[in-house]
């Protein structure tokens, strides 16, 4: 029996135009889809421990005072960079380790009550430094943390071409360089999503 070939094309009209017709439903909100409450930004800083209306994506530049919150719900032991998103232990150890101890030390440590840590990348460890500091660890003025000391700080990468260096950021010159992972360097454990290629 020959099928008639009007009705090949008028299921596949049909199907479409269902298609069509449920993204038009997700699009103005229709339906069980529920949108969001856009975010003010302009409500004025974030609260200790309130993360909502906070930029993650590298993109603003932010008062010392809106920029780093002690977080209450890390007993007073982390910090939060509202500028990239990332969560810094208030007071890092103050002792220069190997590279592969400090990279092992953040992955073990626990800091507020919380797992999660990391070796930051250096890309993540010198958007803390500030290059208008005149002197002494250059960080912004008014930041909020101790032990900081002004020196070379490990991060986690591996130099590319020389698989026994890894690179640090220097909190004494601002510098990012490269260095011998037996060597002892500070290091500052961070917290947050981090690069796949890391370790």
């Amino acid at each position: 029996m020959k099928r008639n070939s009007g009705n090949r094309w008028d299921w596949r009209i049909g199907a479409v135009a269902l298609v069509l017709g449920g993204l038009l439903l997700a699009w103005y909100g229709i339906g069980n889809v529920a949108a969001a409450p856009p975010v003010n930004l302009a409500a004025g800083p974030p609260v200790k421990g309130d993360l909502s209306g906070v930029t993650q994506n590298w993109d603003k530049v932010l008062p010392v005072a809106e920029r780093f919150i002690i977080l209450t719900a890390f007993n007073n032991e982390a910090v939060r960079d509202n500028e990239t998103g990332l969560v810094w232990e208030k007071a890092p150890d103050a002792l220069q380790r190997t590279w592969l101890f400090a990279t092992t030390t953040c992955a073990n440590k626990s800091v507020g009550g919380r797992k999660g840590w990391r070796l930051p990348s250096f890309d993540e460890l010198a958007s803390l430094v500030d290059p208008s500091v005149p002197a002494g660890p250059l960080l912004p003025a008014g930041h909020p943390f101790d032990n900081v000391q002004s020196s070379g700080y490990w991060a986690a990468p591996t130099w590319a071409a020389l698989a026994t260096e890894a690179w640090v950021v220097n909190f004494h010159m601002g510098g990012v360089g490269t260095t011998l992972k037996s060597l002892d360097r500070f290091y500052w454990c961070a917290r947050g999503a981090g690069h796949a290629d890391t370790y």
